[in-house]
């Protein structure tokens, strides 16, 4: 909602204004097509030559991503929570053998059917059961220490894959004015071309060709550059519901008690997003 909001008052401002100083709009509208579609070709063209076809899907799909905001809600990390505390309670409990057909097939197990939004998110679905496999495999006690670097450099991995879509997002902002620029001379080499027209129709040309410097200015940090900022603030947030993954999986290894453990894994949560005490306990208690 804020995205469509601030896309209203950018559009409002700068051509209401443009308009409210006895500016024409006709212009601007002639040139628009065409100097949009050298500018925006060409950074699609830049974008497609400096980065792998997945990294411009999730560039694309970025965009989306800052109208539709972070994919995890407040219930969400409850879920999370929920899910992963009845995991290492069965470990307590039962032992790791016992979650051998949970991590193995976790479609079938009883855990996750409450979940089933979990099912669906495979990068939250294998930080749980990669790091409870190891510990059905091993023969030996693990230590929480290396588990817990296992489990940092796997999330670390996943957040500089996804930073890789935001950097493709914001390398495209810086690149729109200078592109706005080349559209601009292209208009301008077209009037030289027609420099024995009368100056109206020249006057007219070279205002064309200036809407391409302004296209590129305007979408760079009006539009992109905003995108990608937002985009970074969307995807640090959504990395917070894999530290409470970790946060009650070490925390178990540990031998911390777990109310402690689950008000630490809750407390790490952004406070937009955070569920109460009573929501979690009341949870817990529930299932």
């Amino acid at each position: 909602m804020n995205a469509i909001i601030g896309i209203v008052v950018l559009m409002v401002c700068v051509f209401g204004g443009f308009i409210m100083a006895g500016g024409s709009m006709k212009p601007i509208i002639k040139a628009a097509p065409v100097e949009t579609f050298i500018i925006l070709g060409a950074g699609i063209g830049g974008m497609l030559i400096g980065n792998s076809m997945d990294i411009f899907k999730g560039a694309l799909g970025g965009m989306g991503k800052v109208f539709k905001g972070p994919a995890y809600k407040k219930e969400d990390y409850l879920s999370t929570i929920f899910v992963v505390s009845k995991i290492m309670k069965t470990l307590k409990t039962e032992g790791p053998v016992a979650l051998e057909a949970h991590i193995e097939n976790p479609e079938s197990s009883a855990i996750f059917a409450e979940y089933p939004k979990i099912l669906h998110d495979h990068a939250l679905l294998d930080l749980v059961c990669n790091t409870v496999r190891l510990m059905v495999v091993s023969t030996s006690p693990l230590s929480p220490y290396a588990v817990e670097d296992v489990m940092d450099l796997s999330i670390k991995t996943h957040h500089h894959d996804a930073l890789k879509a935001q950097t493709a997002l914001a390398t495209l902002a810086g690149a729109l004015p200078a592109l706005g620029i080349v559209a601009c001379v292209l208009g301008v080499v077209k009037t030289m071309d027609a420099i024995d027209q009368p100056p109206a129709v020249l006057g007219a040309m070279i205002g064309g060709a200036l809407v391409g410097t302004f296209l590129g200015v305007f979408m760079a940090y009006g539009f992109v550059e905003p995108m990608a900022s937002r985009l970074a603030q969307i995807i640090d947030d959504e990395g917070q519901i894999y530290k409470v993954v970790k946060q009650i999986i070490i925390g178990t290894l540990h031998g911390h008690p777990m109310p402690l453990i689950i008000e630490a894994a809750r407390a790490g949560i952004s406070h937009h997003n955070q569920p109460s005490f009573a929501e979690v306990f009341d949870g817990l208690r529930g299932g």
